[in-house]
């Protein structure tokens, strides 16, 4: 799964009151729709998408928002002197999340098993890690329930089902001393990334392609974050000269992606690095292992996001009242766009290809998961107006 989304909390869906900060809703949701276009391999709208323009990519973007959301939804009943509640209230989240994961899976796996059967497209049970449930079902049949085999562009949910399993066991830290769990939090990313730490796969070899050890530290600065914004503060304050570096940080950056040139002699100087002897977790690119350039860009970005004040206006704006509508509702939202992504795929495979197709494979899945945030929305408020 080159790209992801993570899913929110119950408590954050329900509709804005005016002064709400709406900026998590609309990145959120412009993750989703990056998340989505990506998914779809080999379409022109895949040109533009953030993983074009830097190091990180909406997965990264997604596992800090969810952390967001977690400090924000969670540390009010952490604080209270009984924590079962609480406890109970994030593993029942995870519940939530795994049952919605088995689901569409299977639900893939059908509408993959479906092209090859029906319409001869059986390069769909070929891609996205299919292969092994066809030549190994009973072991993979295994791996699927349990979380060891997951398919491709379906194995963020597995990541943070993982963290909301753990995160009742720091959120006392958390909540007193976050610098010293953002500490404890490096020492494990630098740790799986120098002994290649890893939970297994099965029945394949290997590990989870988004490593959970390491995955961990965006996530725990997210839930700082959430935590120090449910207090009405900021974990990192605003610093002028951090603002700087973050933003020509963010402008290096683009411009390695962009000019050859750049590109060419920073991939030199890692390469200088590496033959120094640092690690391929400080000098690579790495997205099992959350490499130290990927990681940067994503806290640089989102820094400065949070710290430029037009970008609360622009997300407060009419224009992006659809991105928020779809950040408000991300877990259907993500769900239905998982299971949209392997039709789209196949109609991708099975078609020739044109301009008029990619057109009509995403804006119409884009459309389609719209229209579900749009309809959870009018539910909901139709909900309250009747408990009235």
């Amino acid at each position: 799964m080159r790209d992801t989304v993570s899913a929110v909390p119950a408590e954050l869906t329900a509709p804005l009151a005016p002064e709400r900060d709406l900026r998590l809703d609309v990145l959120r949701g412009l993750a989703l729709v990056t998340i989505y276009i990506n998914h779809v391999p080999g379409t022109v709208f895949e040109r533009f998408t953030s993983r074009n323009f830097g190091f990180s990519d909406a997965a990264e973007a997604f596992v800090v928002m969810s952390g967001i959301a977690a400090g924000l939804a969670y540390s009010a009943q952490f604080r209270k002197p009984a924590l079962w509640p609480a406890v109970a209230r994030v593993w029942g989240r995870a519940w939530t999340l795994y049952l919605v994961h088995v689901t569409i899976t299977f639900m893939a796996i059908a509408i993959a098993a479906g092209a090859a059967q029906y319409f001869g497209l059986y390069g769909m049970i070929q891609r996205n890690n299919l292969a092994p449930l066809f030549r190994n079902p009973l072991e993979v049949l295994v791996g699927l329930p349990t979380l060891g085999h997951q398919i491709g562009y379906f194995n963020i949910l597995p990541l943070y089902i993982t963290l909301l399993l753990a995160t009742p066991l720091i959120f006392p830290l958390a909540l007193r001393a976050p610098w010293l769990l953002i500490a404890g939090s490096v020492c494990l990313w630098a740790l799986a990334g120098q002994f290649r730490l890893n939970l297994p796969a099965y029945p394949n070899p290997g590990g989870w392609f988004f490593n959970p050890l390491s995955w961990q530290l965006i996530f725990i600065i997210g839930l700082c974050t959430g935590i120090a914004m449910r207090d009405g503060r900021r974990l990192v304050p605003v610093r002028a000269g951090l603002v700087w570096a973050c933003g020509l940080f963010l402008l290096f950056v683009l411009a390695w992606m962009k000019l050859p040139a750049v590109g060419s002699g920073g991939r030199a100087v890692l390469g200088q690095l590496r033959d120094w002897g640092l690690p391929f977790y400080l000098t690579g690119f790495d997205k099992t292992f959350v490499s130290l350039p990927r990681l940067l860009h994503v806290l640089a970005l989102f820094y400065l996001l949070s710290a430029v004040p037009l970008v609360r206006k622009v997300c407060a704006s009419g224009v992006m009242q659809p991105l928020a509508l779809m950040g408000r509702h991300a877990l259907p939202v993500f769900a239905l766009g998982s299971v949209l992504c392997i039709l789209m795929q196949a109609f991708k495979l099975g078609l020739p290809p044109s301009m008029g197709l990619d057109v009509a494979v995403i804006a119409g899945g884009l459309l389609a998961q719209w229209a579900l945030a749009r309809t959870r929305d009018w539910s909901a408020a139709h909900r309250r107006r009747l408990a009235q």
